[in-house]
């Protein structure tokens, strides 16, 4: 009891630091705020946040092996694999971003250059549609908590 205690906490510290760091990107990632340090602070914000999915996926998957009701309860219920397909989702959106930050810098370090604002734009979009799937993957995460 005290394990699944343990990994439910860990997984719900997770998903609440992705939030921070997502909705972190979500304020900052706008052309009227960019300047030197904001690229660079996104990008160090990307990195912590791509730790965190790496850490959510982690405790997920502790929770379906290690947790008291086992690989096979899990294998059954179809609002995980909701959940999981919607995190895939997530992932795969943040890989753009993930890479545009990363130009960012690389641009801004070597020549002073700061992203056109169209490409921003661009970029800001795919966090948007990120942090409003995460409410999503919440919301069916209560409603197969309720047994649905």
């Amino acid at each position: 009891m005290t394990l699944e205690a343990v990994l439910a906490s860990l997984h719900l510290v997770a998903i609440l630091t992705l939030v921070v760091f997502l909705s972190s990107q979500a304020a900052l990632c706008r052309t009227e705020w960019l300047n030197a340090a904001v690229v660079a602070r996104l990008a160090r914000l990307d990195l912590i946040y791509g730790i965190t999915a790496v850490v959510l996926l982690a405790t997920g998957l502790a929770r379906v092996f290690w947790g008291i009701k086992g690989a096979s309860w899990y294998a059954t219920q179809p609002l995980l694999h909701l959940k999981v397909a919607l995190f895939v989702v997530m992932v795969l959106l943040s890989i753009r971003p993930t890479l545009a930050f990363r130009r960012w810098r690389r641009a801004l370090y070597a020549t002073g250059a700061l992203p056109a604002a169209d490409e921003v734009a661009r970029v800001r979009r795919l966090v948007m549609v990120q942090s409003h799937l995460l409410p999503v993957i919440a919301v069916v995460a209560v409603f197969w908590a309720r047994g649905w």
